[in-house]
């Protein structure tokens, strides 16, 4: 991995969304964004991501991903490792989970990276993989891993992230790896 250099920081403050629309050029063949202190205010939500190909709207760019879990609670009666079949994508074109069940609870967020690959190429689509560790709703460490690519080989300068229904708290930074 390179050296990354801070961008932009982005905090949430019960907002419905973070939206970078600058900053994702041709500068970096990759970008990191760094989320820490991920808390909704409504009970048992999605943290998702998507993305705008240049001049598009709509955060709605066809993905394909894989998401999977590890968990263990804090009573130490359950662990476990599983594909989350309903939070990846088959050509979709929705929010991509990076993470789900977030507690509103004040010792409840989520905290994790997500890498996205070339998104200034105009020649191949763009790849991204997320690593998340979260405090589920029901008192469980999980970590949340999603894959795949965006499947568009348009230029992508803006994402947005954001909860499935409802406002967040939390801070985004946004980095480019040299």
């Amino acid at each position: 991995m390179g050296i990354p250099t801070l961008i932009s920081t982005s905090t949430a403050s019960d907002s419905s969304s973070i939206d970078i629309t600058s900053g994702i050029d041709s500068t970096y063949d990759e970008y990191m964004f760094v989320f820490t202190d991920v808390n909704p205010v409504t009970d048992d939500m999605e943290f998702t991501f998507q993305v705008n190909a240049v001049g598009g709207s709509g955060y709605n760019e066809t993905i394909t991903s894989t998401y999977f879990r590890c968990l263990h609670d804090e009573a130490d009666s359950q662990t476990g490792l599983a594909y989350g079949t309903a939070d990846d994508q088959a050509q979709g074109t929705a929010f991509q989970a990076v993470a789900d069940a977030i507690g509103n609870g004040a010792d409840e967020s989520c905290a994790g990276i997500l890498h996205l690959f070339n998104p200034s190429s105009t020649t191949y689509v763009k790849h991204f993989y997320s690593r998340v560790q979260m405090y589920h709703l029901d008192d469980m460490s999980i970590e949340r891993n999603a894959a795949g690519y965006i499947n568009t080989t348009a230029a992508i300068d803006e994402i947005s992230f954001k909860m499935t229904s409802g406002n967040f708290d939390g801070v985004i930074q946004m980095y480019g790896i040299s």
